[in-house]
């Protein structure tokens, strides 16, 4: 059977795939979004157990494979009567290890505002909090973003892990296609092709949108 006879024959399998794949990433990067900015804000903070939590946060997530980090919440947790089901356990995956590298791009972001604006928003009497929410999260955010677009891509990418666990994702459909049809390398070959069209198509995007934001900032 070639490619493309085997992509037709088994569509519904490559598509329940892409929606488990798309769904885990979209999930990880939203919640790691909202939990990265969190913890840049706990990063740059004043208060040393809060800076030690954060740091200890971003070092270790960065510094241990996402597999060992899926193993510890699905399996490791149950110990301590937390269990969780293998979607579940991917979207927190996702979400912790995803929260790691945005909460440093969030801070470069942060750090790279002008501090001049900040100095002026203080002299009108703008309070820290507010000073923060309306002057430097949107420009940070704005000056950032093609970054938490590649970090979309990364975890696109990096979601095939959830197989391991069950997750019926795009990588353990085609294990699944496999076992029926005896062909290990067929299935293999339609999802990397779906894989790259994924992240090509959204990288190309991106690069539209970084082109729109530099055109707007040139007005």
């Amino acid at each position: 059977m070639n490619i493309f006879d085997l992509a037709i024959e088994y569509r519904s399998f490559f598509f329940a795939g892409l929606r488990y794949t798309l769904l885990l990433a979209v999930m990880g990067v939203c919640f790691g979004f909202v939990l990265g900015i969190i913890v840049s804000l706990m990063r740059m903070s004043k208060i040393k157990v809060l800076r030690f939590i954060a740091t200890a946060w971003v070092e270790f997530l960065r510094g241990t494979p996402m597999l060992v980090q899926l193993f510890l919440i699905h399996y490791g947790l149950v110990e301590f009567g937390l269990e969780f089901t293998p979607m579940q356990s991917g979207a927190i995956t996702l979400t912790i290890n995803s929260s790691a590298y945005l909460a440093e791009i969030f801070r470069a972001g942060i750090q790279g505002v002008d501090r001049g604006q900040t100095e002026a928003a203080r002299s009108l009497g703008m309070r820290q909090g507010m000073t923060m929410r309306y002057i430097v999260l949107p420009q940070a955010l704005k000056n950032v973003l093609p970054a938490i677009g590649n970090e979309f891509i990364t975890i696109i990418k990096e979601s095939s892990i959830v197989s391991m666990i069950g997750v019926a994702d795009l990588l353990f459909q085609a294990r699944t296609i496999t076992t029926i049809t005896y062909d290990g390398l067929t299935p293999l070959v339609v999802i990397a092709v779906m894989y790259f069209v994924l992240t090509f198509t959204l990288s190309k995007l991106l690069g539209l949108v970084e082109r729109k934001l530099n055109t707007d900032d040139h007005r």
